[in-house]
């Protein structure tokens, strides 16, 4: 039984995604490298196609940055779900202050120890 295969359009259209998104991340994903006939033209496999929804989905549903997708996707850091990417990737002054005010109370707490 031979290994179904994904032409570029039709990768793309499964994951609702136009194909140049799928170059893109071809670029900026070493993981992701489709098998190409001698024209160039693209193929995914079923893994490959594991790989792009998992993509898809630290990108968009869980808003991270590309770096950020990369160093989970190479096992160099962890998806907190508690505390998603997006909340420790962009300064947020309101929650800064939520935490400063937090460790000044706890700093205060353990000196009176």
């Amino acid at each position: 039984m031979s290994e179904k295969l994904y032409k570029i359009g039709q990768a793309a259209a499964l994951l609702n995604l136009n194909t140049s998104v799928l170059r893109f991340w071809e670029t900026v994903f070493p993981q992701l490298t489709p098998r190409r006939t001698d024209s160039g033209q693209r193929f995914y496999t079923e893994e490959d196609m594991a790989l792009l929804r998992r993509i898809q989905q630290l990108l968009h549903q869980k808003g991270m940055t590309i770096e950020g997708a990369r160093r989970i996707l190479d096992g160099s850091a962890t998806l907190d779900e508690v505390l998603p990417e997006r909340a420790a990737s962009k300064r947020d002054p309101a929650l800064m202050l939520k935490l400063k005010n937090e460790l000044t109370e706890l700093r205060r707490v353990l000196a009176s120890r």
